[in-house]
């Protein structure tokens, strides 16, 4: 992670007692999930994508669309819930998304979306989870 502090932080110790080591591999490791293995890409109920880390909102299912990639996709995420960086990992440049709250790795975005932002927020099932609404 960065030096960058966030107004959730846990001792390494605390992050691996609370994750899955899934979870733990791609949030705290900035690894990616195997695409189409998460139950979350085929969730289609109206309700809130929060982060399994700290349970900020990040996602409304109403901006939440089928990519096609293996992994859930978003438009936009709920304002000030999600931060980027520039990730030069892999050989290649794209941009990190993470939550703004505690820093764990979410994703990527890509400039492929469709309208009206034209972005596609490519998220980590394992990083998130799924308030149905009320």
């Amino acid at each position: 992670m960065d030096t960058h502090t966030y107004p959730v932080t846990r001792t390494d110790a605390e992050w691996r007692a609370r994750l899955t080591p899934e979870q733990y591999a791609v949030m705290r490791g900035h690894g990616t999930e195997r695409p189409g293995s998460c139950a979350l890409l085929y969730e289609k109920r109206a309700g809130t994508f929060s982060c399994v880390g700290c349970d900020q909102p990040l996602f409304e299912s109403k901006l939440k669309f089928e990519s096609g990639t293996g992994w859930p996709s978003f438009n936009d995420p709920v304002p000030g819930s999600v931060e980027t960086t520039t990730d030069r990992g892999y050989g290649m440049v794209r941009t990190e998304c993470h939550c703004a709250r505690c820093g764990s790795h979410l994703g990527h975005v890509f400039e492929d979306g469709p309208p009206p932002t034209g972005l596609r927020y490519c998220i980590n099932g394992v990083a998130l989870k799924f308030e149905p609404a009320a």
